[in-house]
């Protein structure tokens, strides 16, 4: 049974494969970066074989500890990005527990994460690889390390199953997850700072994990490497302790998932309550335009894009006080244009098999595209114009103010434009409805990244006016410029968005029960 459940998991693997060749290649593109990570780190542990005892072995329980802390917390929010060998769909199967507990927890380990995570491990025998007893040390400790990891990522997410049933509990964690996700640059900067400052207590750090969960398996070959049996072979019980113990939570964890798994049923709710619809214009482009922003309060993937809209400042001021210079909050205004008018680029897609009421009721292309774009207008000009003016008063160049507002303006009307057209000619594969925003469903995954990048250098080229005269005008100093490029910024872009809503409303008038089709597939 538990050969049967890895090739199960195997095959499911291949058959999203052969979906798509373009999937085949986004699990390539995915494949490679985690081995050049991978790489990194056994190259690393490679060379530490040849480091002092004492470095080797902090490096490897510090690490070996993040690991597993990582296999914990992360599932918490990400649960929902693979849910190939449920639990759940083996709720009506008499499958004896123990083989169901192994064959899911030997499941873990095929794909990327656990197939990374083992090799790394696995790499620790080359560190300790100092004599035969500290080799064999490593290994046991890896293969405990790596179980513990699977282990321990399994009772999460049987733990907090009912928790992700709810929709409240995915659609905050999954934005709550974007927060550090998105200050990762700064987070790490900062670690690296501390880590510096104090390297002097890393090894004290080290010692007291050794003693814990998170970082007893992968002590045992440093113990016995530096003359400490005694240690080691305690340091073994509480690794094997620790995993029976994990073991036998999921098991009970299992047992009571299978037999009342999760309630999903939705909730009472009063009707007569129009919200939106009953503020904005009884108009078809006025009806579109309350839905989306419907989407944008309340769904977790349209929420997501605006959650990073506010960290931006942060990341920008970060940096500025790495440097001494905040020029760089220039960038500020055109970049959140650029987010924001791109984001809608995929909302057909997004709209899944709800896009059935705008072929059934027969809206017009135009007041479709007219409807998305303004309810992303309706937030984006004013962060845009906020952001804009606090970058001119925190570096003081009002002069400035003119050419970078031309160019934030441009690149937000012309971006909505452009994406009008793109969302009405192309589909890409997105989360469903209700669904994890960090869960991808198979698709054309080599596609979508195309249609993206493509998109991204015809949206270069439209404003390419826009930056041109603030180049002009940062060379030759004239405000002049900067004026000029407020009006080209401004009447180019309202050009370029009547254009693309126009042409993307024909599009849409032309296509629109293909594209019902091609939205159906991904559910």
């Amino acid at each position: 049974m538990v050969a049967h459940l890895l090739r199960l998991k195997l095959t499911l693997l291949r058959n999203g494969l052969r979906r798509s060749p373009w999937q085949l290649v986004g699990m390539a593109i995915a494949g490679l970066y985690a081995l050049g990570l991978v790489a990194m780190l056994v190259i690393a542990l490679v060379l530490l074989r040849n480091a002092g005892t004492g470095t080797a072995y902090t490096a490897v329980v510090l690490g070996g500890s993040a690991a597993v802390l990582g296999w914990g917390v992360i599932p918490v929010v990400a649960s929902a990005t693979d849910m190939t060998l449920d639990p759940a769909r083996f709720t009506t199967f008499a499958i004896p527990m123990r083989q169901l507990l192994a064959g899911l927890a030997l499941g873990g380990l095929i794909g990327i994460p656990g197939l990374a995570t083992t090799l790394v491990a696995l790499a620790t025998v080359a560190t300790w690889s100092r004599g035969v007893l500290p080799a064999l040390a490593a290994l046991v400790g890896a293969c405990l390390g790596v179980m513990t990891c699977v282990v321990l990522a399994k009772v999460v997410t049987t733990a907090t199953a009912g928790l992700a049933a709810s929709r409240r509990f995915k659609d905050i964690s999954a934005i709550a997850f974007m927060v550090p996700l998105v200050l990762l640059g700064p987070i790490v900067a900062a670690v690296g700072r501390g880590v510096s400052a104090s390297t002097g207590f890393l090894p004290d750090v080290a010692g007291t994990l050794s003693w814990t969960p998170l970082g007893a398996p992968w002590a045992l070959g440093g113990d016995v490497a530096a003359g400490r049996p005694a240690a080691a072979a305690v340091k073994l019980l509480v690794s094997v302790a620790v995993l029976a113990g994990l073991a036998w939570c999921w098991k009970l964890l299992l047992e009571r998932a299978l037999v009342t798994p999760p309630y999903t049923g939705a909730g009472k709710r009063k009707g007569g309550r129009l919200g939106l619809l009953g503020v904005l214009p009884p108009t078809p482009a006025g009806a579109v335009m309350a839905r989306s922003l419907t989407y944008w309060l309340r769904d977790p993937r349209y929420s997501g894009s605006l959650v990073v809209i506010p960290l931006l400042p942060v990341i920008m001021l970060f940096q500025g006080a790495q440097t001494g210079h905040y020029g760089g909050v220039a960038f500020l205004a055109p970049v959140s244009a650029f987010i924001l008018a791109w984001s809608i680029s995929a909302d057909v897609s997004y709209d899944n098999t709800a896009f059935a009421l705008h072929v059934a009721t027969g809206v017009r292309g135009v007041a479709d595209r007219l409807g998305r774009s303004l309810a992303c207008l309706a937030f984006a000009l004013p962060v845009v114009l906020v952001f804009a003016v606090g970058a001119a008063a925190l570096t003081r160049d009002w002069a400035a103010l003119p050419g970078q507002l031309g160019l934030s303006l441009g690149i937000l009307f012309s971006g909505l434009g452009l994406s009008s057209v793109v969302s009405a000619r192309y589909t890409v594969t997105v989360p469903l409805p209700g669904d994890s925003p960090f869960k991808k469903p198979p698709g054309n995954v080599g596609q979508t990244l195309a249609v993206q990048f493509v998109g991204m250098l015809v949206l270069l080229v439209l404003v390419l006016p826009e930056a041109a005269l603030l180049v002009a005008q940062a060379v030759t100093g004239s405000a002049l410029f900067g004026w000029i490029n407020l009006a080209v910024g401004l009447l180019l872009g309202l050009v370029l968005f009547a254009a693309g809503v126009r042409l993307g409303g024909k599009w849409l008038d032309a296509r629109g029960p293909e594209l019902l089709a091609q939205v159906s597939v991904n559910r």
